[in-house]
């Protein structure tokens, strides 16, 4: 805001110009972070992983194919953005915040493509991912599954019980073919859980421009 709103107080307007100071800082802080993370070495092998997946046409039901880790890279130059999803394994059903996240990728996938390759991997079965798929109408993303490999053990997302847990990796590939794994980070950040990744999500950000805030608010698979 450039000026005062017509019969603003001037209690409000002190207040609002000391917020402005602290998300000025706030978004001198991301760019910092956004900073130290690009430079993190790409030097971490990762193993080639075999997946499962279908057709790009959600609606068909096959074939399933094999593709491995580096198969996701459709365009070997831009990284890979892969959304851990906590279905699958301990998780008997999709995860609702998880849920959340990936119906907002669905929606602006088309423009992440520009600069990433993008896919979702969940530990259940390539049917049963599909199938859900058709359900939230999540026609634009690949949705791969990690059945019957230990990627995401190997990369934290699972525990030896299988239960799952949410988050993000990068992964770039490199001129020989092999992939390195670049970042990783889990919704949960110190026990707070969805702080770690709520920036992938415009809604908790919405919900925090308002005077409730988000509160204890939670999403869900399905609203009455």
């Amino acid at each position: 805001m450039k000026g005062p709103l017509a019969n603003e107080s001037e209690a409000y307007r002190r207040a609002r110009a000391e917020l402005l100071e602290a998300e000025i800082a706030l978004r001198d802080q991301c760019e910092r972070v956004a900073a130290l993370r690009r430079m993190l070495p790409v030097e971490t092998d990762v193993d080639d992983y075999v997946f499962e997946e279908g057709p790009r046409e959600l609606d068909k039901d096959g074939p399933f194919t094999k593709v491995r880790l580096s198969g996701l890279f459709a365009d070997v130059n831009k990284p890979l953005v892969v959304y851990q999803y906590m279905y699958g394994g301990a998780q008997k059903r999709p995860c609702p915040m998880c849920t959340l996240w990936i119906d907002g990728f669905n929606g602006v996938v088309h423009h992440l493509r520009q600069r990433v390759n993008f896919a979702v991997i969940a530990q259940v079965a390539i049917g049963e991912l599909r199938e859900w798929g058709r359900q939230r109408g999540w026609h634009d993303l690949r949705l791969v599954s990690s059945a019957g490999s230990n990627f995401k053990r190997d990369l934290q997302y699972q525990d030896a019980e299988g239960s799952q847990h949410p988050g993000i990796s990068v992964f770039v590939r490199s001129p020989d073919g092999s992939v390195k794994h670049f970042y990783s980070n889990s919704a949960t950040m110190k026990e707070q859980i969805n702080r770690g990744i709520d920036l992938l999500s415009p809604v908790w950000n919405t919900l925090d421009l308002t005077p409730e805030g988000r509160g204890d608010w939670n999403a869900k698979l399905n609203y009455e």
